[in-house]
């Protein structure tokens, strides 16, 4: 089955399509900067322009990075919060003119991850962590999503983890990779400590260079590794859930 899949980020919004059953990207991924403010309406028409840039009018998934409940949005900590209250899966299917399903970024990259990345195989707990405008999080038990978890929204020395612990943070303060990676680091031992993960995937725009960080980490008892798909795992991972795909295989 091919679904179109398009992800919306704080900085980006991206899409492709993707062959659901080997989680393959079908064509080269378009990306297009994120509207500001990035109020529904703006992002509404970036996502159809992605959409008519692939001459594409079947099943179409998307993410928001924010807690998605049956296509509603609940929080948008990263986005213009006009979002709060709106049914993004109606906008943007009406837009499309095709069904749409709507999730959580970190989910969706999460949802690809499993079957496809770096959580092949795995059956523990797996926490996945997404680095990039704010953290993203997944949390699956036994190859089950647990849905919303927005992990990056704990609080860490008096503030949301991800105003410490983000690539945002880390460009805004002009961190070295060394103390942003004793940022990672705290907060994934916060995390651990909460979750007792078995593996802990790093995945976001940052972990493409996880070689100059990840070695960094220390005292953190689950495995760390990078995701394997990258910053196309939210793409596939949005049409895995349009296709009805969102749990581990």
């Amino acid at each position: 089955m091919h679904v179109l899949g398009i992800d919306i980020g704080g900085t980006g919004i991206k899409g492709a399509p993707v062959d659901v059953a080997t989680g393959k990207l079908l064509d080269e991924r378009k990306k297009i900067p994120t509207p500001k403010p990035a109020t529904p309406l703006a992002c509404v028409e970036v996502v159809r322009e992605l959409a008519e840039s692939f001459g594409w009018t079947g099943v179409t998934g998307a993410t928001f990075p924010g807690v998605v409940t049956n296509g509603t949005v609940r929080t948008a900590a990263n986005v213009d919060h006009g979002w709060i209250g709106t049914d993004a899966a109606n906008m943007f299917g009406k837009a499309l003119g095709t069904d749409v399903t709507v999730l959580n970024d970190a989910d969706a990259g999460g949802i690809a991850e499993m079957p496809f990345g770096a959580g092949e195989g795995e059956q523990g707990t797996v926490l996945m962590v997404t680095f990039g405008t704010g953290i993203g999080s997944a949390l699956f038990v036994g190859g089950l999503l647990v849905p919303n978890t927005e992990f990056g929204h704990i609080e860490l020395r008096g503030h949301d983890a991800e105003k410490r612990a983000s690539e945002q943070a880390k460009v805004q303060h002009d961190l070295s990779w060394a103390k942003w990676a004793g940022r990672v680091q705290e907060y994934l031992q916060y995390m651990e400590a909460l979750l007792s993960p078995d593996l802990i995937i790093v995945g976001g725009g940052i972990s493409k260079e996880s070689s100059k960080w990840v070695p960094l980490l220390d005292g953190i008892r689950a495995r760390i590794v990078p995701a394997a798909l990258l910053n196309d795992a939210g793409i596939v991972g949005a049409a895995m859930a349009a296709a009805g795909i969102a749990t581990a295989r």
